[in-house]
Parts: C-alpha cells; structure tokens; sequence
C-alpha cells in the first residue's frame, strides 16, 4: 500500500473519530481512538514509536515520540489546539526528515469539521 492509499485510509478512519467523539478532548483521547479505528481497518499501527536523534554520528535518546506510524510509511501526529501553528508544521516535517519518511499528516481535532484541521506533509528527501 503506498503513501496515498495509506493517507485515504488514516482520514477516514479520523473522521470516523471525530464524528463520535467530537471537538474538545485530551490528546491521547483521539490518539487512543484512531489508534484503534485503524486496527479495525486492519492496518498496522504502532503507537509511541521512538524516534532516535542522530547529531555528528552520534545517537542521543532524546525521547521523541511519533503519536502514531502507519503501516511503517506515514506518520500521524495528533493535536487538539485551538489551531494549528508554524510549530506543528515543523515538528513533523522534522520527525519526517529524522525518520527518513516521506508523508506525515498532522491532523488537530479541536475544530468544528475535521476538514480544517487537517496538513498533509510531504519530506522532499
């Protein structure tokens, strides 16, 4: 399944989220949510994954973490702010270059309709 396909499938399954759970929860409330919508579409997700810093040939165990990374290609990064900044946007097109990925969407559920909360971004490798 490439990228595209993968990305289709991750907006669907949040916008099944969104529609029963609604604006105005915690994070890890719509993590754990998609999390689970995305196995029942029987996709492989993992949760959490650490994500390794290297600065100079050297590994610092930072503790960065990808909220979720789908079928080994996309990474989702979950927010639920009043709205979307520069911040966010750099935080996954970081995390995209450390992990040598190609797709992140960074998807904020803390809007009315889950359309205006939604970034697809792309690492140019």
């Amino acid at each position: 399944m490439d990228e595209n396909r993968i990305s289709q499938e991750v907006l669907g399954a949040a916008i099944e989220v969104h529609r029963i759970l609604g604006p105005g929860l915690l994070e890890s409330a719509y993590e754990t949510s998609l999390e689970r919508e995305l196995q029942i579409r029987e996709l492989n997700v993992q949760r959490q994954v650490g994500l390794p810093l290297i600065y100079k040939d050297i590994k610092c165990d930072m503790g960065y973490r990808v909220d979720l990374l789908v079928e080994n290609r996309v990474i989702v990064e979950i927010k639920s702010v009043d709205a979307l900044n520069d911040i966010h946007v750099a935080q996954v097109l970081t995390y995209l270059k450390l992990s040598n990925l190609k797709l992140g969407l960074l998807l904020n559920f803390n809007v009315t309709l889950l359309k205006n909360g939604i970034k697809r971004l792309v690492n140019k490798l």
